[in-house]
């Protein structure tokens, strides 16, 4: 099970928290999930099929007055039984980022040092935006989500992103003033 995409296991997960159209799980993964975990809109369908198809999910389609029929899938017994499985398998490897500013600072002697400050300014001030929506995310499942069974993992996971966020805004400053004692 451990090969396995873990995409599967992240649109089982969003079964259990009321996500039953592809429409609703793709809201839910760009207001929270996205900061972690990317999964695009086109990978929802086939892997809800593939769920499908593995038993682990249940699908019904709903007619709708001058609409298109809406799907709506429920996860299985064997489909929670297979995310529980999961959940408690070790994690496989520590992630690795790619991050084009570090790729572009570590080979920084060929450009003016000037662009390298602007990179980081620009780095910094996305990481300013990142922090603040990571902060109003966390005031409103804290005020508006606080009975949700998920909340107070939803606000782990959304403390590890602020905390990280908070150590790359530290390293952005750090770093031009370090670049600016190297040039003075």
């Amino acid at each position: 099970m451990s090969k396995e995409n873990p995409t599967q296991y992240a649109i089982l997960g969003l079964l259990t928290t009321g996500c039953t159209t592809g429409y609703s799980m793709k809201q839910m993964i760009d207001g929270s999930l996205n900061h972690f975990w990317k999964i695009s809109y086109g990978q929802i369908y086939p892997t809800l099929k593939l769920l499908v198809e593995k038993g682990f999910a249940t699908v019904e389609e709903l007619e709708q007055e001058g609409k298109p029929d809406k799907k709506e899938y429920q996860i299985t017994d064997f489909g929670m039984e297979a995310l529980k499985k999961w959940l408690e398998q070790p994690i496989a490897e520590l992630p690795v980022e790619k991050n084009e500013l570090l790729l572009k600072l570590f080979f920084s002697r060929h450009q003016n040092p000037e662009t390298a400050r602007r990179h980081l300014d620009d780095y910094l001030a996305r990481l300013l935006t990142r922090h603040n929506t990571y902060e109003a995310i966390k005031n409103m499942i804290s005020t508006q989500l606080f009975d949700e069974q998920d909340a107070p993992f939803w606000i782990i996971t959304l403390d590890y992103g602020l905390r990280t966020t908070q150590a790359a805004i530290d390293w952005c400053e750090d770093t031009k003033s370090l670049l600016l004692k190297k040039e003075g």
